[in-house]
């Protein structure tokens, strides 16, 4: 075998995944038909969920650095401000969430963080290469790629975007809807004439202009009906539609750097997988961009997959690459399922249209009663098998303040054992805290809930002992005298390969 994963796209899904691969010694490339790195803003919103995913590949720092948490908007008339109001208002971070808001970084940026994290783990994106053609095998996938000699991977993945080839060629269905009556013009451009301490939204009928500052750089997102002429030179589009809308002569767009026609398109792939191929992100569903869902979805996407592929070239049971489509199937009908909402909101001219809640973060989706989510437990707690894995500060033996997000960064599985109890000699091949109460015993296999956070966020008594799985998510919750069902459990099935060292990120 040449390689054994072949990541098709290098948007935000393909490179998450090249990352989580690379980072478990993982051999993958990762080719892209462009011939040049996308420049737009596209997808700007990152979900706390995704940011916890960010925290742990370590690039969050950076993704930090280059956006913000959103600003304040205001509609106009003419000089007259008529509304104001955030898509979201900033919460505090809580002991179980440390990044609980939207960051808003513009998607280039976004992609050019994870590309310069994925270069460090030795891996670089190829572009202009076309996949053209693939067939597969038993034992794995050849694939003809465009100027190349044909490669033979283990497995393909399909980060392709809604037009995939990948998909094409499995011949999978892709049903939905494309409402070519909803379109919006999206441009990039550098403006005069206006301020960066809001966004601006002038409404003229049923259409108008928006012209919003685009985090972490000196452009603005101009929005406004779509032109009917696809001849007309695009600045000067907006141009007129900028002075129509606004009544002045003052606001000048000066160049437009990136633009694209968005049109409601919502689709969701018949399934994600065929044999040694498999979908992500955009190939396998697409979203309105209300509640900025898609490109988040698409990112949790390969985080779940990462980790599964390499337990698979490991030799792990069917079951845990089965998972794959179980899981994110059900995700990505939620997430559709948020968006589509949103954009009826948006279309009835609701007043809390542009409001944004948590259910649009990503936290709350888990995988309850999916086939890797296993809870012994006679009377279960509040947190069950198949939740998210929540966050809590501790402390370590000697003192020093930690968070349960730190000993789960990384490529390996985690036991949290509640109580006193001697990990280094359960039968479990992995990472293990036992995590006691203030003055209970404890060494270098230890952490202290010292304010009780962890015990509340697990729903946890002493004696029980929780499993989390690489992605965060909780695998099994257990006794203590049924910490030896671990040897059954499938994802465990195996003993990963050497990890490359992870960043902190934060």
């Amino acid at each position: 075998m040449d390689v054994d994963v072949l990541v098709v796209g290098a948007g935000p899904t393909g490179l998450t995944l090249a990352c989580e691969l690379a980072v478990r010694g993982v051999r993958c490339r990762i080719v892209d038909r462009a011939p040049a790195f996308f420049g737009g803003s596209r997808a700007d919103g990152i979900q706390p969920r995704t940011l916890e995913i960010f925290a742990d590949i370590g690039v969050l720092d950076a993704v930090l650095a280059a956006g913000d948490l959103g600003i304040e908007m205001r509609a106009y008339q003419g000089e007259e401000v008529v509304w104001s109001g955030r898509m979201t208002e900033p919460t505090a971070p809580t002991p179980s969430v440390p990044f609980p808001n939207i960051w808003f970084v513009p998607q280039f940026r976004t992609e050019e963080i994870l590309r310069t994290r994925l270069s460090e783990l030795g891996v670089q994106v190829e572009l202009g290469v076309e996949l053209t053609d693939f067939v597969q095998d038993a034992d794995g996938v050849t694939a003809t790629l465009s100027g190349a000699e044909p490669v033979r991977a283990r497995y393909l993945v399909g980060a392709d975007g809604g037009r995939s080839t990948v998909r094409r060629t499995l011949g999978i269905a892709f049903p939905g809807e494309t409402d070519e009556a909803t379109t919006t013009l999206f441009a990039d451009a550098r403006v005069d004439g206006v301020g960066r301490d809001h966004g601006r939204i002038w409404q003229v009928g049923d259409g108008g202009v928006a012209i919003v500052p685009l985090a972490g750089t000196e452009l603005f997102v101009v929005t406004a009906r779509p032109p009917t002429d696809a001849g007309e030179p695009i600045r000067d589009y907006l141009q007129c539609q900028v002075t129509e809308a606004t009544g002045r002569s003052d606001i000048v767009v000066r160049e437009v750097t990136w633009h694209t026609t968005w049109r409601a398109n919502t689709r969701l792939a018949e399934r994600f997988r065929e044999g040694r191929v498999l979908l992500a992100g955009d190939a396998g569903h697409v979203h309105p961009p209300t509640g900025g869902q898609g490109m988040n979805t698409g990112i949790q996407d390969a985080y779940n997959r990462g980790w599964k592929l390499a337990a698979t070239l490991d030799g792990a049971p069917p079951a845990v690459l089965d998972s794959y489509e179980l899981e994110r199937m059900a995700a990505a009908r939620a997430a559709l399922d948020i968006s589509t909402g949103l954009l009826e909101k948006h279309r009835r001219g609701d007043a809390d249209a542009h409001v944004r809640g948590p259910e649009v973060h990503g936290l709350a989706f888990g995988y309850r009663g999916g086939p890797l989510s296993r809870d012994d437990r006679a009377a279960p707690g509040a947190l069950r098998a198949g939740d998210r894995a929540p966050d809590a500060p501790v402390a370590t033996a000697d003192g020093r303040s930690i968070r349960l997000f730190d000993l789960f960064r990384g490529p390996h599985w985690t036991l949290l054992v509640f109580g006193s109890a001697d990990v280094a000699a359960l039968p479990a091949q992995l990472p293990a805290y036992a995590v006691v109460r203030p003055g209970q015993p404890v060494d270098e296999h230890t952490v202290v809930d010292v304010e009780g956070h962890a015990r509340a966020a697990y729903d946890a008594q002493d004696g029980i002992a929780v499993l989390v799985r690489p992605d965060g998510y909780v695998g099994m919750v257990t006794t203590l005298d049924g910490v030896d069902r671990l040897g059954s459990y499938e994802g465990l099935a195996v003993t990963p390969r050497a990890p490359s060292p992870r960043s902190s990120g934060r």
